[in-house]
């Protein structure tokens, strides 16, 4: 029981750690005078959002750390760790770098490792993969936006 509990703080952790550079580098004036498509959800919603994904990533990786040992689980694993890393860096290269394409390219490279994570999660854990399907959603959503800034401020 003590070390589900730790592990499930680590997940957390983790997760915590990622979410930071959005914490960190956050919209501002630039992000503001961009020119941005009407469907752009409100600026609150994107806090709300992130923590409710956060913690269910956290608890999906955590259910899959929880799993017996396998290759299925070790792959999730590593998948997990690589799409939560290039996770922490969409906000920094967007809002921190300003790179509108820097930041695209990064968001596309996640959507794809959160696609795999979530196939190899399924070999695993049901309920993990599911877990991670509202997350899908959401930077899917997040890289047409992403991809429509770019397109409605090129220079």
């Amino acid at each position: 029981m003590l070390g589900s509990l730790l592990a499930l703080l680590v997940s957390l952790l983790l997760v915590g750690a990622a979410a930071m550079t959005g914490a960190r580098f956050r919209p501002d004036g630039w992000y503001r005078e961009l020119s941005k498509p009407s469907w752009t959800p409100p600026n609150i919603a994107f806090p709300i959002a992130w923590g409710i994904l956060y913690l269910l990533m956290a608890i999906a990786a955590w259910r899959i750390y929880m799993a017996d040992d396998s290759a299925w689980r070790s792959a999730s694993l590593v998948a997990y760790a690589l799409q939560l890393t290039v996770n922490a860096m969409w906000s920094w290269l967007f809002f921190g770098r300003k790179q509108i394409v820097a930041a695209l390219v990064d968001i596309m490279a996640l959507l794809v490792l959160i696609t795999i994570a979530i196939a190899l999660f399924f070999q695993v854990n049901t309920l993990a993969a599911w877990l991670m399907v509202p997350y899908w959603l959401w930077v899917a959503l997040a890289l047409a936006l992403n991809a429509t800034i770019f397109r409605l401020n090129k220079a």
